[in-house]
């Protein structure tokens, strides 16, 4: 379990194709000695497993499916990544209650400055938009957000300068791909809804 609360961002060093998935090599700032094999990491809010690792970096294996159902797919050398080990017992939780697993890939519609922070405007897609609601929460690319506004299938978020300076949020233009995981809440209510 994460928080959305992003403690690195890390670098693509390396990605190559196996006889199983595709292996994608990461910089980090990590002390990589504290990371144990087979440690789960969120990758711009997937859950990837620590398969090998080495001074500055560790490697993870991605499947087809997460590559199919998230922009790790587009990733390519040299990109940057929102990174964040997970919780432990006891720990802060300054986000909220993120699974590591994508629901699904939003698109920038639009990002104007509001003050000193900016306006991100994304569309959801169908029909995932259904579990985004205004004061809710949901993760975009592994960062945890408030929402501020829905219309329809669009939603929008208000990245603070902090966030902005710290994360991949600020490296978004309109047309970007991000990844998303609805508010685990809103999930279970709307199963819930549906099975009663």
């Amino acid at each position: 379990m994460f928080t959305g609360i992003v403690t690195d961002v890390g670098r693509v060093r390396a990605i190559r194709e196996t006889n199983r998935d595709v292996r994608m090599e990461i910089e980090t700032n990590f002390d990589v000695d504290t990371i144990d094999m087979g440690a789960s990491i969120s990758h711009a809010g997937c859950c990837l497993t620590v398969v090998d690792k080495g001074p500055g970096w560790f490697a993870v294996e991605v499947s087809g499916e997460t590559r199919a159902m998230s922009t790790l797919g587009d990733w390519r050398e040299g990109q940057k990544v929102n990174l964040e080990r997970p919780a432990k017992v006891g720990d802060e939780l300054g986000g909220h209650i993120v699974s590591g697993h994508v629901d699904g890939v939003g698109e920038v519609i639009s990002i104007e400055p509001e003050g000193g922070s900016h306006r991100v405007r994304i569309r959801a897609p169908r029909p995932l938009h259904r579990f985004i609601a205004p004061k809710g929460s949901i993760t975009v690319d592994g960062v945890s957000l408030t929402v501020n506004e829905v219309e329809d299938d669009v939603f929008g978020v208000n990245i603070i300068p902090h966030t902005w300076d710290v994360t991949t949020i600020g490296q978004l233009k309109v047309g970007s791909t991000v990844n998303l995981e609805i508010d685990m809440l809103a999930r279970y209510l709307a199963r819930w809804r549906e099975t009663a």
